[in-house]
């Protein structure tokens, strides 16, 4: 059997973002109460303490980094070795830099496996304007970035997208000032609905695909403008191909090709796999590659484009 590695979870953002509250949160999950001893390092000391009664239950070990000089792997491994933790927790100060953390060598068995970022919502535009490369760095690679203490009118579209154009593959989540999660585009998406064409940027793919398919009323009639790469018919001369995405639905082994029917005498000319740029309007309509009826897109202008930094598509 292959030795088993140790899990490390890193937590980072900026001084009171609620890294502390979000730990504490976890240590009273009932399935967080696992065998074996939590070694939790800590690297800054902010005004939220933990609950001693739910470190002792949870088995966690609290060990504290007071400067960025004790942060080496001779410190690490000597932790590793006094406690032998099943799993590690680290609340990262983030000015002494994450990519640092991701850099250095870590002990045997530690392996990093999640990376959160908390954010307060209401400092956001504060701290990306004096500290954009350090946010941009506590970000970057995150799995979850979860903005807290949020308002429905603070512009939740634009803070995903600040974390979206750094790091496409995290999931933006974000919690009202109640604690209770908020649907922030519930009703409305991360794109202007009301323009001529509507435009469709690369990262907002995802979710622009999912909501043409669960809502179509909402585009039947209007052009979009849209990246995609050209899937062609196998049937030659068709004035039909598929310009879309190629999207991860639940794992590096499930990739599946994302796309709408688009029609154009210029079908037969594309190149397959070729990236162009689409404007087009949409029509809903029966087509024999869906079988069914469902949006046709009619292709008002197409051209060649490079492919975009991240190919892959993201529901988040």
């Amino acid at each position: 059997m292959p030795e088993r590695g140790i899990p490390v979870y890193l937590i980072t953002g900026f001084i009171e973002s609620g890294k502390t509250s979000f730990l504490n949160y976890t240590l009273q999950q009932k399935n967080f109460r696992i065998p074996g001893k939590t070694l939790l390092i800590k690297t800054e000391e902010g005004e939220e303490d933990y609950n001693e009664k739910d470190l002792r239950d949870a088995k966690v070990i609290v060990e504290t980094l007071t400067s960025k000089e004790e942060l080496t792997t001779e410190r690490l491994n000597q932790l590793d070795r006094r406690h032998r933790p099943a799993r590690v927790l680290v609340e990262f100060n983030p000015l002494w830099g994450v990519g640092t953390l991701y850099q250095m060598e870590m002990p045997r068995k530690w392996e990093l496996v999640q990376h959160i970022t908390t954010v307060d919502a209401s400092t956001f535009k504060v701290y990306m304007n004096n500290m954009r490369s350090i946010f941009t760095d506590m970000i970057n690679g995150a799995d979850m970035v979860i903005f807290n203490r949020c308002k429905k009118d603070d512009g939740l579209a634009g803070f995903r997208r600040s974390v979206k154009v750094v790091s496409p593959m995290s999931d933006v989540l974000f919690e009202g000032e109640d604690g209770e999660m908020i649907d922030a585009f519930e009703d409305t998406m991360p794109f202007a609905l009301d323009t001529d064409p509507i435009e469709i940027d690369d990262i907002d793919y995802g979710l622009w695909y999912m909501d043409m398919r669960d809502h179509p009323e909402r585009y039947t009639g209007k052009r979009v403008r849209f990246k995609g790469m050209v899937l062609k018919s196998k049937e030659d001369g068709s004035p039909f191909f598929v310009p879309g995405r190629k999207a991860m639905t639940c794992c590096a082994d499930d990739i599946r090709f994302l796309g709408f029917v688009c029609k154009t005498p210029e079908a037969p000319m594309l190149p397959m796999g070729e990236w162009v740029l689409v404007t087009a309007t949409v029509k809903q309509e029966f087509n024999k590659m869906y079988d069914e009826v469902g949006p046709v897109l009619y292709a008002e202008e197409i051209r060649a484009v490079a492919a975009p930094q991240e190919e892959l598509v993201f529901f988040s």
